[in-house]
């Protein structure tokens, strides 16, 4: 585990287990802390705030802005992971944030950075659509 402050504390390890045990999933603030709540214990909004701050300087969590409606959420990043290595697809329905490596989206990246000279920044790259399991149940409902 990286380092996340210079000293531990109950609180802190408390939300670090819950990151970890949800490793590879996006999740946000509001979650984590509703989480917290449920299991009884009682941690202020911007305590967790702060040290989600803490981790995202770390490099210990990467931090997810999509929209300016949407909150921000936040994923454990093993230090083997390396995020900045695929586009995200963000489901306007659900919300879900997928990692996709995909060649022909490199083949798109290096036809724009070879074209237009622009290089693409993949870990903030964001497309949006409507997942397949949303795709689904609107069919399911006749939509």
């Amino acid at each position: 585990m990286k380092s996340s402050g210079s000293y531990k504390t109950k609180q802190k390890e408390q939300i670090m287990q819950y990151l970890i045990e949800h490793s590879g999933e996006h999740i946000t603030a509001q979650e984590l802390s509703h989480h917290l709540e449920t299991d009884g214990i009682h941690i202020g909004t911007a305590t967790i705030y702060r040290f989600l701050d803490q981790l995202v300087t770390d490099g210990t969590l990467r931090k997810y802005t999509i929209d300016s409606r949407t909150c921000a959420c936040y994923e454990y990043l093993p230090h083997q992971h390396e995020c900045s290595k695929h586009f995200h697809l963000k489901c306007t329905e659900c919300g879900k944030l997928y990692h996709v490596t995909c060649e022909h989206l490199a083949g798109l990246e290096e036809h724009i950075l070879e074209h237009h000279g622009f290089q693409i920044d993949q870990s903030k790259t964001v497309l949006y659509g409507i997942c397949a399991l949303c795709r689904d149940a609107d069919k399911e409902d006749g939509i």
